[in-house]
């Protein structure tokens, strides 16, 4: 089952997709809340509630007719992985990392499908990055790898704009990744019952301005999804709503030769099979 979440007015609404139109899950199914992080807090079968919205005859809106939001708009964290894919870290002139590259992205630096993202004023060097994103449904501490898809509730494109220059300034990548309006997630939201296990065996592309720029497939990465997940859950704890973006495939534009770096009026797409197309264009960031 797909979900998305659009903006009605300054508020945020939880929907499920029914082809070409969507169903507002709160408006049919007044039980469960407007918000997907709140709805998964409170332990709401969400596949189910989208099955009764479905069925209830309630009113459809074309999707193509409202405005998104990301599709969790406010995670608690956004835990993402760097280096993640065997040919990702060799272009990056590095070995197999021994442990994950974690690093965390705030809420502000969250975008929609559709949204312009800002080319910020201090840097030219901006650039993409296809992701497959989980989305935790259920809280989770000390997870088994063996048991560690339990706790996904689904999958979403993200695109984990970069600005490299300011990635490279620190150790740490964390200002570089944080800039406002850069961390693309959407449009839908997958249930993991749609996927295979652990979104495993999918093809992830990237494409600017039409050209394919990454092409490979979610197996090719280091830590899969249920190791992720064990290992984060050693140290800290995975909440309802959380996000784990898993990192991205060669072919980024720093390390092309030359360097190719996004500019305004791009358009950046990233697709991965079952899960979704992710569309945002880059404009200049305004004074």
């Amino acid at each position: 089952m797909k979900f998305v979440t659009y903006r009605n007015g300054t508020e945020n609404r939880l929907a499920v997709v029914d082809g070409e139109n969507i169903v507002d899950i709160n408006r049919a199914v007044p039980a469960v809340p407007a918000d997907v992080r709140t709805a998964l807090a409170a332990g709401i079968d969400l596949v189910a509630a989208g099955r009764r919205a479905l069925e209830s005859g309630a009113a459809r809106q074309l999707l193509a007719g409202v405005a998104l939001a990301p599709v969790v708009p406010e995670p608690g964290k956004t835990v993402c992985l760097g280096l993640n894919y065997y040919d990702h870290a060799a272009e990056s002139g590095r070995e197999k990392p021994v442990y994950p590259w974690f690093f965390l992205r705030g809420t502000t630096s969250l975008l929609a499908h559709g949204e312009a993202s800002p080319r910020p004023r201090v840097s030219e060097k901006f650039d993409y990055e296809a992701e497959l994103a989980v989305v935790i449904g259920k809280r989770a501490r000390h997870v088994k790898r063996e048991d560690a898809l339990d706790y996904v509730f689904g999958y979403a494109c993200f695109n984990d704009i970069s600005v490299r220059d300011y990635q490279k300034r620190t150790p740490q990548w964390t200002i570089g990744k944080n800039f406002d309006r850069t961390g693309a997630l959407g449009p839908v939201l997958v249930s993991a019952d749609e996927l295979p296990a652990g979104g495993a065996g999918l093809s992830i592309r990237s494409r600017l301005n039409g050209q394919v720029m990454q092409d490979a497939n979610t197996k090719d990465m280091i830590w899969d999804v249920a190791e992720t997940i064990a290992l984060l859950t050693e140290c800290l704890t995975l909440e309802p709503g959380d996000v784990i973006a898993m990192g991205t495939p060669a072919g980024v534009g720093q390390s092309r030769t030359p360097p190719v770096w996004m500019k305004a009026g791009d358009t950046i797409e990233v697709e991965i099979e079952g899960v979704g197309l992710l569309r945002n264009t880059i404009e200049d960031e305004q004074p």
